[in-house]
């Protein structure tokens, strides 16, 4: 049952990941698809779906709210047995990517950064009903 735990916990650790990924690249996917023209990234859906993901985080900063995903990771390898982080050499690798020694305060301006950025796309990049719409 302890492998079982341990698996778990390392797959959270990468769900972790692919929303922070989501949330950095889905940006950077924003600016680039507007200088090369993608209409994809006009879409209502993955913009509200990507702007809801960075405000989530923003709120949980603000509010000082430990993120789902870490405590559920936390959890399931106490669990597991273990006392304190080891995971797989991939898990290990995207654990130390996402958390990294900073002061919360620090955290917490980043992403609020991050979130009024991704807000502003909304302005420089507006979204669009209907991806057939004219360009702006």
């Amino acid at each position: 049952m302890q492998t079982l735990y341990r698996l778990a916990a390392d797959v959270t650790v990468f769900l972790h990941f692919a929303y922070v990924a989501f949330v950095v690249l889905g940006l950077f996917a924003v600016l680039i698809g507007y200088l090369r023209g993608w209409q994809w990234i006009r879409h209502p859906g993955f913009r509200g779906v990507h702007l809801t993901m960075i405000l989530i985080v923003v709120f949980e900063a603000w509010w000082g709210i430990t993120c789902p995903l870490t405590t559920l990771e936390q959890s399931l390898r106490v669990r597991s047995g273990q006392s304190s982080y080891a995971g797989s050499f991939l898990a290990n690798g995207v654990h130390d990517l996402l958390f990294m020694d900073l002061p919360l305060w620090a955290f917490t301006v980043i992403y609020t950064l991050f979130g009024a950025l991704v807000m502003l796309t909304f302005w420089l990049v507006p979204i669009r009903r209907s991806l057939t719409q004219p360009e702006d």
